[in-house]
């Protein structure tokens, strides 16, 4: 649990899991670009992501796709929900 609460602790990481989250693979090109991060920022970021086991990567190429881990347990899906729910709503509130 500790890793996963790491993991989300930071808003770019959380910002690039919201993106994910969709279910769709998105290539780490794309959450470079929607996050205005450069590649090794971007790739260090998806590393703590994918050791907390929230997202899975597969090479295509150069590049690296991400997805949300389908094989995550239900209790930390719920976590992340959670998390993803308050940070949108707390962003509401401050548009």
């Amino acid at each position: 649990m500790q890793e996963i609460l790491t993991a989300l602790s930071d808003p770019t990481r959380r910002t690039a899991l919201a993106l994910l989250w969709d279910g769709d693979e998105h290539c780490v090109c794309e959450l470079m670009a929607r996050l205005g991060a450069s590649q090794s920022r971007m790739s260090r970021h998806m590393k703590v992501l994918r050791e907390a086991g929230l997202v899975r990567d597969r090479r295509d190429a150069q590049w690296v796709r991400y997805r949300r881990n389908p094989h995550l347990a239900p209790e930390l899906a719920t976590v992340v929900d959670a998390v993803l729910a308050a940070e949108a709503k707390s962003e509401r509130k401050v548009a």
